[in-house]
């Protein structure tokens, strides 16, 4: 069952009870006490290089937001508000010390900016306040530093960073994932990410989504990186991380990574110049594939097929009908949490073979209540309305758009960097979209940076190009003068 999660926990059932169990259980000995020495050193390292490079400190807060060290450690970091501080910093640093004449206001900032504030709007008349204000509590700052991110991005170094940062702390949850299913295969709900509980990206349907995500960005820095440049060892490692980020889906058991992993394979399709070569050997690693997956991974990928059959399927298809008729009483939206007042009720089909070619099929009513929307698309219908809808598709639409733009304009020439890197983004975007259909993670911070770092690229070329459309005319007035 794909579950409808915040950076503080995971909405699966009637009651909310699993997002009080956000530390994880205290190992034997000092090994709790070095582990929390570690994350702190490598903080104060962060911390410290701000202060000479004040970008860092927006790399800071990336980390911190995707890694959680706080919810990692058990004993120093949980009582210090390490994410305010980052965010105060990477903020008052902007505005005290980096140099704003390049910095540009996109329009997607502002609609971002606007979505912000009709959250803000619909939290006040929300069905369930208190609910609703503990899910406001991390959403607007996501908003807010989405809003904030692309001001910072002025140079290609910076944007590079940012998407270096996004990919290396991603990948410490994907790294360990990985590992501990090639030791023991995983199972839905089992593999343990470091943390005991359901939360951000440690929660397995949507660290399946992330992980297909950024494959394509991984790609893109094996060979256009420059703060690593491309050679055998990161070559190597950018290969690893991307099986890593395809066992994913198989130690989760996540049907939304299995999705995501077939949209990830017709993508490429494009991209490739030899494609009757790509797609036979795609066919080939498939077969070869299949007897190594887990019997867990592959009874349930087995119930997409038979959908009827699956208590979850049936609830998002419930929840999703539910929610469409909610919308029509409530065009605005019911503010966050508003899931929390429905009654559903659906009927499953087991099929199951008793004896020599007869099978029997057994229908059965399941009432329930409260059940997550399992879709960013209807969470954002059901919170807050067809206008909070329209916004994020738009937001969501027009960065699409913009990275197909970009990737066919900077084909070649000196901005193909750009143009890879464009087309990067959009993969890695329309992945997430796709996993979104079928997990609440409309407000995930991860989505936010990809837009953040879309529209950092978009100003960026923006600006290069006008500069370059001068330059004849300078180099022609300069000759004049002489």
């Amino acid at each position: 069952m794909a579950c409808c999660c915040s950076p503080h926990g995971c909405c699966c059932a009637a009651t909310i009870s699993i997002r009080k169990r956000r530390q994880p259980t205290r190992p034997p000995g000092g090994v709790g006490r070095v582990r929390d020495l570690a994350f702190i050193g490598f903080l104060v390292a962060l911390f410290g290089l701000g202060f000479r490079r004040p970008f860092i400190f927006v790399l800071t807060y990336i980390y911190i937001d995707i890694v959680s060290p706080q919810r990692i450690t058990y004993y120093l970091l949980n009582s210090v508000p390490i994410s305010m501080m980052a965010a105060g910093l990477a903020v008052l640093a902007w505005l005290v010390v980096d140099d704003k004449k390049d910095a540009r206001f996109a329009p997607r900032q502002a609609l971002i900016l606007l979505l912000l504030i009709y959250c803000g709007l619909t939290t006040r008349t929300a069905d369930f306040p208190a609910e609703a204000a503990e899910k406001w509590a991390w959403v607007w700052k996501n908003l807010a530093f989405a809003v904030f991110l692309p001001l910072t991005l002025r140079t290609k170094l910076r944007i590079e960073a940012l998407l270096l940062f996004v990919v290396l702390s991603a990948s410490s949850i994907i790294i360990v994932g990985g590992i501990k299913t090639l030791a023991s295969g995983g199972g839905y709900g089992e593999l343990n990410l470091m943390v005991t509980n359901n939360s951000g990206l440690y929660e397995g349907s949507i660290i399946s989504a992330v992980a297909i995500s950024i494959i394509p960005i991984v790609l893109w820095f094996a060979r256009h990186g420059t703060i690593f440049r491309p050679e055998w060892k990161v070559w190597t490692f950018c290969g690893a991380l991307t099986f890593a980020c395809l066992l994913m889906p198989v130690g989760t058991s996540a049907r939304t990574g299995l999705l995501c992993i077939a949209f990830l394979a017709v993508l490429m399709l494009r991209e490739v110049k030899r494609k009757m070569l790509y797609l036979a050997a795609l066919g080939l690693v498939g077969v070869m594939a299949v007897p190594f997956l887990p019997s867990a991974f592959s009874e349930r990928m087995g119930t997409i097929k038979t959908y009827q059959a699956d208590e979850s399927a049936s609830t998002r298809l419930a929840v999703w009908k539910w929610t469409w008729d909610y919308a029509k009483a409530n065009p605005f939206g019911g503010g966050f949490e508003a899931y929390m007042q429905n009654r559903i009720r659906y009927d499953t089909v087991q099929v199951s073979k008793e004896g020599a070619g007869h099978t029997v099929q057994r229908a059965s009513t399941v009432v329930d209540k409260s059940r997550a929307y399992h879709s960013s698309y209807f969470e954002m219908l059901g919170e807050q309305g067809y206008p909070g809808l329209l916004l994020w598709l738009l937001i969501n639409g027009i960065g699409v758009v913009r990275m197909e733009v970009l990737r066919r304009r900077y084909k070649e020439g000196e901005f193909a960097w750009a143009g890879s890197l464009a087309g990067a983004l959009q993969h890695a975007h329309l992945i997430y979209l796709l996993g979104g259909a079928f997990v609440g993670i409309a407000f995930q911070s991860f989505l936010f940076m990809l837009l953040g770092a879309q529209i950092g690229l978009d100003t960026y070329l923006s600006r290069r190009r006008s500069e370059t459309a001068w330059r004849p005319m300078r180099r022609a007035w300069a000759g004049a003068a002489a």
